[in-house]
């Protein structure tokens, strides 16, 4: 058996009798967005320590749980914490999470994250739905034996992010009168934020957000045949567009302005996929 299979096979089975309810959405809260999971009902948690062989969340701000439970009536699982490339994890163990809540029964994959913003109309507070994305020098978490149980060997990434969620994602900013923007997002390795001239090229390649997570999780996620959506919140403009040096303490106090808007679009789009 691939191990890397088998220690999700194991992990799994330290949680199953918890999971009291099959989740449709699968949700990873990036920084500053983790008090989201406030919004769901009949809350179970299950800790990251208490699964067998899980790595556990170290960034600042992200908790290290899994939230279960409903939206609107929607059975729904959270993380409220997710594991970064640069906390020094294998890139198996960085998708782990992902791949454990497609085993849990999730079909459909939202991916938020707080990033920079790299295309010049953008401003802070805006929200991006992702329509693609471009890495960075990080690795493909496919990289080695196959997980036959989950895919094909190589698997076609033409649309990784579902245009009718994407569609879905419009359609809930409409009607909560939310301004969003669409564009591709690009993941690096981080931890330290991009220089000026890093940037420039991101922009000549055509990225129009910056971010250390999302795309290694999406494609784990579309090797397993799950449905895709993403959004960023652009946090602060990316290294060089600013007068003034990137922290990490402005990455969490903008998510912290914007969190109500990106609260509304994603319980009104959660409720929506059941229509």
């Amino acid at each position: 058996m691939n191990s890397i299979y088998d220690e999700l096979i194991k992990a799994y089975e330290s949680i199953k009798d918890k999971i009291t309810a099959v989740p449709k959405v699968a949700l990873v809260l990036g920084t500053g967005l983790g008090d989201f999971a406030e919004n769901i009902d009949n809350q179970t948690i299950i800790d990251y320590e208490d699964i067998e062989g899980f790595p556990q969340s170290t960034a600042p701000g992200h908790v290290g749980r899994y939230v279960l439970g409903y939206i609107g009536g929607v059975p729904v699982v959270a993380m409220q914490g997710r594991i970064h490339y640069y906390e020094g994890y294998a890139m198996d163990k960085v998708v782990m999470p992902v791949r454990l809540m497609k085993m849990m029964g999730a079909e459909i994959l939202v991916l938020t994250n707080a990033a920079g913003g790299i295309n010049k109309s953008f401003k802070r507070g805006d929200l991006m739905i992702i329509n693609d994305h471009i890495t960075s020098y990080v690795p493909s978490p496919l990289v080695g034996p196959n997980i036959d149980e989950f895919g094909e060997r190589f698997p076609d990434m033409t649309e990784v992010y579902d245009s009718d969620l994407r569609n879905l994602l419009k359609l809930c900013a409409m009607k909560n009168d939310i301004s969003i923007k669409n564009g591709v997002y690009l993941q690096v390795t981080g931890p330290n934020y991009e220089t000026p001239t890093e940037i420039e090229m991101y922009r000549k390649n055509g990225a129009d957000a910056v971010g250390m997570s999302t795309a290694c999780e999406a494609m784990a996620a579309n090797h397993m045949g799950m449905k895709i959506c993403g959004v960023s919140c652009i946090t602060n403009l990316a290294s060089g567009m600013a007068n003034k040096p990137l922290n990490h303490k402005e990455v969490e106090e903008t998510a912290a302005v914007i969190s109500d808007k990106f609260k509304r679009l994603i319980i009104d789009f959660v409720k929506m996929t059941e229509e």
